[in-house]
């Protein structure tokens, strides 16, 4: 999913272009890309909050090796690009500030000065391109063919002609199997989802990017024929910063030569002969690959099927999902809040306002009932900037629910306040109360106490809809469950545990409703008698 709405964020900012990238064409970019020195003038960096602060984005669920939560410290961000930040950071003099950002958000999330740059596997394609400026590559790698064991004589390109291949969207690897067998080609958007239907014999094969292949391999499957085509990995910038860009080739350029890119990379047994051609460095490596080796014992240890390991594993989770919980609970709480003051203002507005208030409301009703609340989210959060309006992710994400619930909510109150005799309302006014007096205490707590049970409903519907806030920076339950599922491919037990953290978040709340159904109807028959 992370993929298709990046591919739909590019398109909103105006980035979009063509998908994919030739092998050859791969090959000239790395060799396109020249040094440049550090500029002279004061770096200008986007996000900082001292001048000391280098904020760098990447998206740390279930990225590995990239950018991802270690397994044995699940608070604590790992991986070969974290430690390569690290690296420039320091060479900068400065301290690198990683900053979480989904996939599909990382690129516009430079348009509005978020974070300095990105740095998580992204390829070098014509349409990233055209959204950013790109460092020299930091890694070149390329294509490998996963079987299962039991599989024997697809090892080739032409050999997997016929059989259904599986691979991550918008990729060179995916337009490599489009070229060859366009038929057949299974597209992906997270790589657990690959690696499990291959392992379940709904693919043949898969082809992939070789870190993500020696890092997602398992006992039952295996890396197959010679490598196949040509990646390439660069960091991101604003295409407004070419300052920085330009210093932190320089800083990449110095890795490279005195050796510390390769000392990076051995740790995490990802120097490879590609990386040796591209930086010249033919050393022979002597660091032992002590990252791989913990990151796989670990993976071995929690993720073994034994009651002990299982327990170990469920009781690691419970801090995380207790924090994923807290951010639904504070999201969907303040949105039903905003929702329902303003769901009663719109209702109000087209039972007894003027025309032009009528048709104003029913308008904004219409509009946002008629959109996706998706969309709605990555307009306020990426959009309203372009107005001069910046909002954090959670206030993003509040006003964002908030307001597109306050639609529906409208909807209920006027059903409720239609459902109001047009008696009482002349039993007010000749009681002597003023129009507004007579809503406020005679029609509108009769039409409250109606839909009462809606709202209860709407409610748990916008807890569960919160998830879509994920694509702003904010991770709550469903982004949790994705991570943790993901990294040790429990999707039961973590499920089970996922969801009965939105049972105990949505149930409170559900009987606060019935307790204050029953009290407004106590006070609703004692006026009546």
């Amino acid at each position: 999913m992370k993929r298709v709405i990046f591919a739909l964020v590019l398109a909103l900012c105006g980035f979009w272009g063509t998908v994919g990238l030739e092998g050859h064409a791969l090959a000239e970019d790395v060799a396109s890309v020249e040094v440049k020195a550090s500029p002279a003038v004061p770096l200008r960096v986007p996000g900082a909050t001292d001048d000391r602060d280098l904020p760098w984005a990447s998206d740390g669920e279930a990225n590995v090796p990239y950018v991802f939560h270690d397994p044995a410290h699940e608070g604590r961000m790992t991986g070969f690009e974290y430690d390569l930040m690290q690296a420039i950071s320091a060479r900068m003099g400065r301290h690198g500030r990683f900053v979480q950002n989904g996939w599909d958000g990382l690129i516009p999330g430079l348009s509005r000065d978020l974070y300095a740059l990105v740095i998580d596997g992204i390829e070098m394609t014509p349409e990233h391109k055209a959204a950013v400026l790109f460092s020299r590559p930091y890694y070149v790698t390329v294509d490998r063919i996963v079987l299962r064991n039991e599989e024997k004589g697809l090892d080739t390109l032409e050999a997997l002609k016929g059989h259904v291949v599986g691979t991550i969207k918008s990729t060179a690897a995916e337009r490599l199997l489009l070229d060859h067998d366009p038929t057949n080609v299974r597209s992906y958007d997270e790589e657990t989802n690959l690696f499990s239907d291959l392992k379940n014999g709904r693919l043949d094969a898969i082809l992939i990017d070789e870190p993500i292949a020696l890092y997602y391999l398992s006992d039952d499957l295996k890396l197959v024929g010679p490598p196949i085509g040509r990646v390439a990995y660069g960091i991101a910038f604003p295409k407004n910063n070419p300052g920085l860009r330009d210093a932190v080739d320089a800083v990449l350029g110095d890795l490279m030569s005195d050796g510390t890119l390769h000392q990076i990379l051995a740790r995490w047994n990802l120097w490879t002969p590609q990386m040796a051609d591209y930086t010249g460095d033919q050393t022979p490596s002597k660091v032992p690959p002590t990252a791989w080796t913990d990151y796989r014992q670990t993976m071995e240890r929690m993720s073994g099927s034994s009651v002990q390991a299982m327990v170990h594993r469920y009781i690691s989770f419970l801090p995380l999902i207790g924090s994923g919980a807290l951010m639904t609970l504070g999201v969907s709480a303040l949105a039903m809040v905003l929702a329902v003051a303003m769901g009663l203002v719109l209702a109000l507005a087209r039972a007894y306002g003027m025309a032009p208030l009528r048709w104003l409301a029913g308008l904004y009703v219409e509009i946002v009932r008629g959109t996706p609340l998706l969309i709605q989210v990555l307009f306020i959060f990426y959009g309203l900037p372009a107005f001069g309006l910046r909002l954090s992710p959670f206030a993003a994400g509040v006003l964002s629910l908030g307001l597109n619930y306050a639609a529906y909510e409208a909807e209920n109150y006027r059903a409720g306040l239609l459902s109001v005799p047009r008696g009482q309302m002349e039993a007010a006014i000749a009681l002597n109360m003023t129009h507004m007096q007579a809503l406020r205490l005679v029609i509108v707590p009769q039409a409250f106490r109606t839909v009462v049970p809606v709202m209860t409903n709407d409610f748990i519907a916008l807890l569960k809809d919160s998830s879509l806030v994920s694509v702003i920076t904010l991770t709550e339950l469903s982004q949790t469950y994705i991570r943790l599922s993901s990294t040790y491919y429990d999707y039961i037990g973590t499920g089970l545990m996922v969801g009965m953290a939105y049972l105990l978040v949505g149930l409170p709340f559900v009987r606060l409703a019935r307790m204050a159904e029953r009290r407004m109807g106590r006070v609703v028959a004692k006026g009546h008698h």
